[in-house]
């Protein structure tokens, strides 16, 4: 089994916390930013700029997965070409067409996709309406849609930490199987739990995996990600 890449992706506070962070993982981290949060889409790409500017590799983010915001996700990206882009599953295709024709190639692109508490089986509607609908597809024919519309990684939302991880594996297999490399296991996820995810996901198959780490590290004082749990983390990119 090959070695696979990990890289972190967790948020910031601000810049100083984020150039902090991306030390502390020697460069292995994306920085989240999530669109909720701001008022318009020139607020947010004014803060991915300030980011980017300080060498911040940055993904852009929903906002806990909020469909609603999947628009305003390609409006923030288009102005920013940012390292990485989270996106509900029907919209990226479309994500990854709109960062093309705008010279974006090197933007990693991901799908949400989301468990179903059956492993093999899983939730594809991850948008404002699509939402609504509960209705599950196998892992393979999730991963055959992703190849199809050359989507470049999965994120698995929400995983509990460690409790899906037979839902992972099956995901995992199921991308691996249609040339996605990439894997983002996300939800739940600590110091604590973060070896034993990544590890099932390259008993898998994965050569790229990117864990998204959130809350567990913010220090709810400050807001700010620790940065000594961010070390702690990058033990294991």
């Amino acid at each position: 089994m090959n070695q696979p890449i990990i890289k972190l992706n967790v948020l910031a506070k601000n810049v100083d916390n984020a150039k902090h962070i991306v030390e502390a993982a020697k460069g292995n981290v994306y920085v989240g930013l999530m669109v909720k949060k701001f008022a318009s889409v020139d607020a947010a790409v004014e803060t991915v700029l300030e980011f980017q500017e300080q060498q911040v590799p940055v993904s852009v983010g929903l906002g806990a997965g909020d469909p609603a915001m999947w628009s305003k996700v390609v409006d923030i990206s288009l102005h920013t070409k940012p390292a990485h882009v989270n996106q509900v599953f029907p919209a990226a295709g479309y994500t990854l067409g709109a960062l093309r024709a705008v010279g974006s190639d090197h933007t990693i692109v991901n799908a949400l996709i989301t468990p179903s508490g059956t492993p093999g089986q899983v939730l594809i509607t991850t948008g404002p309406l699509s939402s609504q609908f509960k209705e599950t597809v196998s892992c393979d024919a999730a991963a055959a849609m992703l190849e199809e519309l050359g989507v470049h990684s999965v994120k698995f939302y929400p995983i509990g930490g460690t409790d899906r991880l037979d839902e992972v594996a099956a995901m995992v297999k199921a991308a691996v199987k249609r040339q996605i490399k990439i894997f983002e296991p996300t939800g739940g996820i600590d110091v604590q739990t973060i070896g034993k995810v990544i590890e099932v996901c390259a008993e898998h198959g994965a050569e790229q995996i990117i864990p998204h780490v959130y809350t567990s590290i913010i220090d709810s004082s400050t807001g700010l990600t620790r940065i000594e749990d961010v070390r702690e983390l990058a033990k294991f990119c």
